[in-house]
């Protein structure tokens, strides 16, 4: 049997911080909550990325919700990736119920409702603040690792790019691009392998099949201007709390590539813009990917290799990312080791291959004296996981069972009406609202190739000017043709071959019968 003091001692020990720090929720041991043995997580190790895992129905969404709602009362914005469409609640104030009672009288703690600031927003047609980004903004590297392009057509895109750069036209949207690609395979052909090398129109021809498939899944929606700033990601609201931007992708479920292209592309904007930040005593932003699944499940080892290099360096810019997702194993193995905060609700055993799961789960987690972890994977309630954070020091805690503190918002989603009613005191919203379409290198190279195409028409005009002038030396030519032909003329011609045959002839028959000659000279 456990020490129950001993235990307390441990969970004060390890989850109290000197710094600035948020209440997840209370110890339990052997099926009792201990009030005042209660786990706290530092907002100083907030930037060290976390995960949120549990089947279906055992509470992650709440929890995430809780973390969002803590860090917004500490001034940290938020960003969550809202794929199932039940986190817009956290605009309105929640409603105690028997539940929450129940649960607050085992763990202590007053039950405040409130609305904390949220911002909506889209990356399709959806409510809210459209968030766009450019083809230029992704540069050559990321556009090809996210396109699953080899090193060659890498090379051409580079081409593509470099070529753009030289004669300032820019990339905005993935029209462009196609364009571009459509002109160094025919009428540009040329051009561009004087300058930059040949380009086999075998590539260009799959990388234009490989952007085709991710306008297919709804590209278009999302590559264009204005493109977002990042800063907007980053405000406080006047009330000094920390804004929460839900950008709902109920829509994206489908079009996981879509999904995966648009998160690495913000990491990379965050990581490039955003200054070195060091240890700090909270983050500047942290961001939740709920469903996070749908961001590896139909990555390249390239885009893998690229979303890991940056969650290994954001964490110096100040940002936090959490993955939540239904099993741990969703995860890679080498940015599931880079999460410092694991909050991890029950997982289900209905096969074998559901037991093996559960044990390598287990393994993920700190040892412990105090609980079976992988039995206990399989008895937690709702609303309870087991939890390991990193103290103020960057060392992990020990792992422990927690009964977790209630939303204080609205545990489902908004109605339409307060969508509505949000979106239209967002200054946000009008500021992205309309899309942008100015002059780039479609238009450019449109332009260039109705120039051409001009240029040619006026050639093939002025030859065709300089037709009736032969046209008439062949009608004078044509007169003099008919007075040859004409009767007189042969019967002329044919006198004068007749005389000069018949003289040659005569000159021949010199040697013949004088009577001949008599006789010729006589027709004469």
């Amino acid at each position: 049997m456990p020490n129950k003091d001993a235990f307390v001692r441990l969970v004060k020990d390890n989850y109290t911080f000197k710094g600035e720090s948020f209440r997840i929720g209370t110890a339990v041991l052997d099926g009792e909550v201990l009030p005042g043995a209660d786990a706290c997580i530092p907002l100083k190790t907030m930037n060290r990325h976390g995960l949120i895992a549990g089947a279906t129905g055992t509470g992650k969404t709440k929890t995430l919700q809780l973390i969002a709602e803590a860090l917004s009362d500490a001034s940290v914005p938020v960003l969550l990736m809202d794929i199932k469409g039940d986190l817009s609640g956290i605009a309105a104030a929640g409603t105690e119920n028997n539940n929450i009672k129940e649960r607050l009288a085992k763990i202590g703690g007053e039950y405040k409702p409130g609305a904390f600031p949220v911002e909506l927003m889209s990356l399709s047609n959806e409510k809210g603040v459209r968030l766009r980004a450019t083809v230029s903004e992704f540069g050559p590297i990321l556009l090809s690792k996210i396109l699953d392009l080899n090193n060659t057509q890498e090379g051409i895109v580079s081409i593509i790019f470099k070529y753009c750069d030289d004669n300032k036209m820019p990339l905005l949207d993935l029209k462009d691009f196609i364009k571009v690609i459509q002109y160094i395979s025919d009428e540009g052909k040329s051009e561009i392998e004087k300058a930059y090398g040949k380009i086999a129109t075998t590539s260009t021809g799959t990388i234009l099949r490989k952007v085709i498939e991710l306008q297919q899944q709804g590209a278009d929606h999302f590559f264009g201007e204005p493109s977002f700033e990042i800063d907007d990601l980053m405000r406080i609201s006047d009330d000094g709390r920390g804004m929460i931007s839900v950008l709902r992708v109920t829509d994206m479920q489908n079009r996981p590539k879509l999904f995966s292209t648009f998160m690495l592309q913000m990491l990379a904007e965050l990581y490039a813009t955003l200054p070195e930040a060091g240890d700090i005593d909270k983050p500047k932003l942290v961001m939740f990917i709920d469903e996070a699944h749908l961001v590896f499940q139909e990555a390249t080892d390239a885009l893998l290799q690229q979303i890991e290099t940056v969650i290994k360096l954001i964490r110096s810019k100040g940002v936090g990312i959490f993955f939540c997702t239904q099993n741990p194993q969703d995860i890679p193995a080498a940015i599931l080791s880079q999460l410092g905060l694991k909050v991890q609700h029950a997982l289900r055993a209905f096969t074998a291959a559901d037991r093996k799961t559960i044990k390598q789960a287990a393994e993920n987690y700190p040892e412990t004296e105090y609980y079976q972890t992988a039995e206990l994977l399989t008895q937690l309630g709702i609303g309870e996981a087991l939890v390991t954070a990193l103290n103020e020091k960057g060392i992990p805690t020990p792992l422990l069972h927690t009964m977790l503190v209630p939303p204080r918002s609205r545990m489902d989603v908004l109605t339409d009406a307060e969508m509505d009613s949000l979106v239209n005191k967002s200054k946000l919203v009008k500021k992205y609202a309309n899309d942008e379409d100015r002059e780039s290198a479609c238009e450019i190279l449109t332009a260039k190739l109705e120039e051409a195409a001009q240029k040619t028409e006026e050639e093939k005009a002025a030859k065709e000017a300089e037709k009736p002038s032969k046209a008439s030396k062949k009608e004078e030519k044509s007169t003099l043709e008919k007075v040859l032909d004409s009767s007189v003329t042969k019967q002329i011609g044919r006198t004068a071959a007749n005389i000069i045959t018949r003289s040659l002839l005569g000159a021949l028959g010199l040697g013949g019968k004088s009577s001949s000659r008599k006789k010729s000279s006589s027709w004469f």
